[in-house]
């Protein structure tokens, strides 16, 4: 007797223990859909991303014109970087597809949401430079300076004293920075630009500001410092919500 009611015990505990189980898978899904967009409930945030304010039809990229006289007009443009350059809260439009349209270009984008410029695994914006099915000869190389370095701070490291690829410490984010230069200068003998975040608070990112600037002077590249314009950063709270 005694062994059936120990086996009916376990039995109704096994069973809270599934139910609870069942519950937190179910309240993990609906946590990744609403904030990441991932799994059976991604819908969810999928739609709120396309009924934000700034995603209504008059912003869609394709009322944009290509400028006169493009200098790039018919060319190929390539584009690295992370949820910024993915443009995960604009339904996939960003800095790579604004550029090709008002240039009138063709677009490369190698973009992957959470990923930092030190190399730390096969998404690192280092290793996603060897995608060589995508990365074809280009006529302009733009790359995102990706705010998950600060977040998950990595260190800075030391500008160094060569141009060699293979001196460059790709565990760092200045050695990261030095290699996706040199990488693109060598391989595409194309111009490089770097475009910043946007001004928040965060050391970290503007200690990483300042390096790439002092690389601008190191290899010519061209920077698009939104970090550090105080126009772009004045604009108003409503400006900034849409």
């Amino acid at each position: 007797m005694e062994k059936t009611k120990n086996g009916s015990r376990a039995k109704k505990i096994l069973k809270i223990v599934v139910a609870v189980v069942l519950v937190l898978t179910l309240a993990q899904l609906l946590v990744l859909g609403i904030l990441g967009g991932i799994g059976p409930f991604g819908f969810i945030r999928e739609n709120k991303i396309k009924n934000h304010p700034g995603n209504k039809p008059e912003y869609d990229f394709s009322q944009l014109t290509a400028m006169e006289n493009s200098p790039l007009a018919g060319g190929k443009i390539a584009v690295l970087g992370s949820s910024v350059a993915q443009g995960a809260a604009s339904e996939g439009y960003a800095v790579g597809e604004y550029l090709a349209a008002r240039f009138d270009c063709a677009l490369t984008k190698e973009a992957v949401g959470g990923t930092t410029l030190v190399d730390n695994g096969k998404s690192s914006y280092v290793q996603r430079m060897y995608n060589s099915d995508k990365f074809e000869p280009f006529d302009l190389f733009v790359c995102q300076l990706s705010t998950n370095d600060a977040t998950k701070r990595k260190p800075l490291g030391e500008i160094s004293d060569s141009k060699n690829l293979e001196d460059f410490d790709t565990s760092t984010i200045t050695g990261a920075m030095e290699y996706i230069i040199c990488y693109a200068q060598e391989t595409w003998d194309c111009p490089v630009v770097f475009f910043t975040g946007s001004r928040y608070d965060s050391e970290a990112y503007g200690a990483m500001v300042d390096r790439l600037l002092e690389l601008q002077e190191k290899w010519g590249i061209w920077v698009l410092d939104l970090w550090s314009s105080d126009e772009f950063n004045a604009i108003s709270d409503a400006e900034r919500d849409l």
